[in-house]
């Protein structure tokens, strides 16, 4: 077990984790320096650009909590420097965790257990989660500028005076976010149903979630808490984590 997280966790892995991020920070550092002066030279008041550049970083500290705790909840089993890369760039929590177990549950593992991983399990779900998430990547390529140009030239329902309706892409999204809650509450409660080997506590930690979200959605949506927003998905893993602890001791 230990050689398997040395080999995960090797320097040189580091080092090629280090190098991909600094050649993505110096990018995103240069769009934000020619942006700048892009806005200075159409004319845009500095203090202007100072104050947004100053709140989008502040803004983005809250959200970014729940990347690092994904990034703590990969590391036991993946190792610290690919679920720092995979979580660093064009990564997304929901995706990572789902993909990385079930890749680890299709190649014969019960899921993501340290005591049952091996180099070559490793190797195949980290093929699975790099391989998958490039879809997106490869149609922005060569599908986005066709995209944006057909919502450019459709007309907006204020100006036409229509009310405004969800779209395919809308119910899309909905319908697949669904699909994904029924399929792991659905495993949950599998794992919950009292029987030898049977396990409550991630049906328990997904209504403790649940149950954080929906508080939180209510301050959101009914009270006009927007900020809240920006932490909710954070806050709402940190409660139910916690609640998992408390239980545990118990």
């Amino acid at each position: 077990m230990n050689e398997y997280l040395s080999q995960v966790n090797a320097g040189s892995i580091y080092l090629i984790v280090a190098l991909v991020l600094a050649y993505i920070t110096v990018m995103c550092l240069v769009f934000l320096l020619k942006s700048y002066r892009a806005g200075i030279k159409i004319g845009m008041d500095k203090k202007v650009l100072n104050k947004t550049i100053l709140s989008s970083a502040t803004f983005t500290l809250l959200p970014s909590v729940s990347i690092l705790l994904g990034v703590v909840a990969l590391s036991g089993t993946l190792g610290v420097p690919f679920s720092w890369l995979r979580l660093s760039v064009i990564g997304a929590l929901q995706y990572e965790l789902n993909v990385a177990e079930i890749a680890a549950q299709s190649i014969g593992l019960s899921g993501l257990r340290l005591e049952e991983m091996s180099i070559g399990a490793f190797v195949t779900i980290a093929l699975v989660m790099t391989i998958g998430i490039l879809g997106g990547l490869f149609y922005s390529v060569f599908f986005l500028k066709v995209y944006l140009k057909k919502i450019q030239k459709s007309p907006k329902k204020e100006e036409t005076g229509e009310k405004k309706k969800p779209g395919f892409g809308a119910h899309a999204t909905t319908a697949m976010f669904i699909g994904l809650c029924g399929t792991f509450i659905g495993a949950y409660v599998g794992k919950a149903i009292p029987r030898e080997g049977s396990d409550v506590m991630p049906l328990l930690v997904a209504i403790m979630a649940a149950a954080a979200m929906a508080v939180f959605e209510f301050f959101i949506q009914k009270k006009g808490k927007a900020v809240l927003e920006n932490f909710s998905l954070a806050a709402s893993m940190l409660i139910a984590m916690a609640g998992a602890v408390l239980i545990g001791l118990l």
